[in-house]
């Protein structure tokens, strides 16, 4: 166990250093100069002050020697300084949005786990039946739909049109900040990050579930005359979850893709949202930390999942 948990944190380690090289290659490659991001628009520079500029930020280096600057520093905790917050630390904003962001995709996990485990069950029990035709059409729809359409329809249904939700934002302005007033700001957007994941997961359920009532150990507790709910909580559930556990994980990191969209649309004040706008503001170096950590919060949690897969199933370990 110990060795297999040192080739997943070595493997780990390398894909972050890998992720961090290509955003550092593909900022670079876009239009424009990452100098003009220091500059102020409305003063008069002059070509010797625009390269003493670029040197100050070692820009006029060759690249793989910024990329070794940045990286130094990066290890450190320090991924520079933002040129559009009033040249606030990025670390800094980064940790006064991971919490809405956490909430936000923590919720929405949460609610596709339990929405796709007892909907997959129910639909394994009810097989072929109108409620497991029913719960095949919505899971259909769930997974076509497109996390930015499906938002926007919920958004116009449930708080334009209905007035059931806030339309967006964490808090209402101007009033104090309570747990009921962030639950139900809260509800839309976590529901727009479960639908998609709890639909893929009813799938992944009820294919498992259905694969183990054929399994002979079934049939055999069934012959005993174990009971049919004991059969499924005890025996079938259980061996169905190792897959899902999986899936889950696989679903952690599509949370994070769903929540840049989510927040922007409810404006949400997560790092989605701060990342979408350090890109229409070419904010490179918010743009870079902002990448790292959500990449290395991906890679984490799909390496906490094969863990627990590998203290599930022993098997996996020697793969």
């Amino acid at each position: 166990m110990l060795r297999y948990i040192a080739r997943r944190l070595a493997s780990s380690a390398a894909m972050v250093v890998a992720l961090s090289v290509l955003m550092f290659c593909l900022l670079r490659l876009t239009p424009g100069d990452p100098v003009d991001a220091y500059m102020d628009p409305l003063a008069a520079l002059t070509e010797a002050d625009v390269a003493a500029l670029r040197a100050r930020l070692g820009l006029d280096k060759p690249l793989p020697v910024q990329y070794l600057a940045w990286a130094k520093a990066a290890l450190q905790g320090d991924l520079g300084y933002s040129t559009q917050h009033e040249r606030a630390p990025v670390i800094t904003l980064l940790a006064e949005r991971a919490g809405p962001t956490l909430l936000l995709m923590g919720t929405g996990v949460l609610l596709a786990v339990l929405l796709g485990i007892v909907a997959g069950v129910v639909a394994s029990i009810r097989r072929d039946g109108p409620v497991d035709i029913t719960l095949a059409v919505v899971s259909s729809l769930g997974i076509s739909s497109p996390a930015f359409l499906t938002a926007l329809v919920i958004l116009f249904v449930f708080a334009v049109r209905l007035h059931l939700a806030p339309s967006g934002g964490m808090t209402t302005p101007g009033v104090p900040v309570t747990v009921g007033d962030v639950l139900a700001h809260l509800v839309l957007p976590a529901s727009v990050l479960a639908i998609a994941q709890a639909t893929l997961t009813l799938r992944y359920m009820r294919a498992a579930m259905l694969e183990e009532f054929g399994r002979d150990y079934v049939r055999t507790a069934r012959a005993k005359g174990v009971t049919e709910t004991v059969v499924i909580a005890k025996h079938a559930l259980r061996n169905a979850l190792l897959p899902v556990v999986t899936l889950i994980g696989a679903n952690i990191g599509t949370a994070v893709g769903g929540a840049i969209f989510t927040e922007s649309v409810f404006n949400w004040p997560g790092m989605g949202l701060l990342l979408i706008n350090a890109v229409e503001q070419r904010d490179y170096p918010l743009i870079m930390g902002a990448a790292l950590v959500i990449g290395a919060f991906v890679l984490f949690v799909n390496l906490a999942t094969d863990l627990v897969c590998a203290a599930i199933d022993p098997r996996i370990r020697v793969q």
